[in-house]
């Protein structure tokens, strides 16, 4: 759907230029949720800016649902929705006008934008809202219109920019869902966010994202496992810890190990596969552990690993 070569975007200050987005290169395949993800600052709104058309790469190129960004950003519009982080929706509309107008806008009949509409209003559990004034709706609610209002010309692929920003966590998770439904029906779904939990939940793919650059990718699990692996922490006789490692490292590519009161702290590759090799192990040098967890890394971990900061430090600095 998305395929993406040294995009870049300069942009001119007072100050001098700044780099925001320094020539990334990623692809995007059909029906899967990908995620930009990194602190505010990092690029990731100006990469999903420059991949729909609202503002143009100082550099590189990309093809958008076969469509070229470049020469062709007509028909990129057309084939895509975009859902802006503030919104688009007017306080004193109705909620279904503001969509017709949106599918009249995108060339559809009006037969077929009340359809749509009525449609994405039944899906995004909006029903019995399209009467509504926009500003009498929820924060929930108004940003599934948002999301309705990209989706209104019936675009196979759709850009959500930081989707979930102040709704409360009821309404981010109910949106969640909504998202994971659009990609049940076929909808390629990009998405910006500074979420740890949200790209963790949501995304099949992650491009982590700091100072206009990507400086790492792949599945959440893939990111996880290779830039941190799994700890796994036992607790036994404190006499029997130097054994226990012993046991651990014979049986085991152990990268790092930690002692402390009776308890032992493995980080391995693969936690859940290691452990119940690990009991037997002990088990037959007469160590019994009294307790046992599998701890995966955090995507925050993964954050620290690979720039030197915390996501989370990044999102209040």
């Amino acid at each position: 759907m998305i395929s993406v070569r040294g995009l870049s975007r300069t942009f001119t200050t007072k100050t001098g230029p700044v780099e925001a987005v320094k020539g990334v290169d990623f692809d995007v395949h059909q029906g899967e949720i990908l995620g930009l993800l990194g602190p505010n600052g990092a690029g990731k709104t100006t990469t999903l800016r420059m991949i729909s058309t609202l503002i143009d790469p100082t550099s590189g190129e990309a093809t958008i649902s076969g469509a070229d960004l470049r020469t062709d950003s007509q028909t990129v519009r057309s084939r895509i929705g975009y859902v802006a982080q503030g919104g688009s929706t007017n306080d004193d509309e109705l909620v279904i006008d503001e969509l017709v107008l949106q599918a009249r806008l995108f060339g559809l009949s009006k037969a077929q934008a009340v359809s749509n509409a009525e449609e994405l209003l039944a899906t995004l559990d909006l029903e019995g809202l399209g009467g509504r004034k926009c500003k009498q709706l929820s924060g929930g609610q108004r940003r599934r219109v948002d999301i309705a209002l990209g989706l209104i010309h019936g675009p196979a692929l759709i850009y959500l920019d930081e989707p979930t920003t102040g709704l409360d966590p009821q309404s981010r998770a109910n949106l969640w869902g909504h998202v994971k439904g659009l990609q049940e029906r076929g909808t390629t779904i990009v998405l910006t966010t500074h979420y740890l939990d949200e790209a963790d939940f949501l995304c099949d793919r992650i491009l982590v994202m700091d100072h206009g650059e990507i400086v790492a990718q792949g599945t959440p699990e893939e990111l996880k496992r290779r830039i941190s692996g799994d700890v796994i922490s036992l607790e036994i006789d404190q006499a029997r810890t130097d054994l226990a490692i012993e046991v651990a490292e014979a049986l085991l590519e152990v990268r790092s190990k930690v002692v402390e009161l009776g308890r032992v702290h493995l980080t391995v590759e693969h936690g859940d596969a290691a452990v119940v090799p690990l009991l037997r192990a002990l088990d037959e040098r007469g160590i019994v552990a009294r307790s046992l967890t599998v701890k995966r890394p955090s995507l925050d971990d993964v954050f620290l690993t690979v720039t030197g900061r915390s996501l989370r430090e990044g999102n209040h600095s």
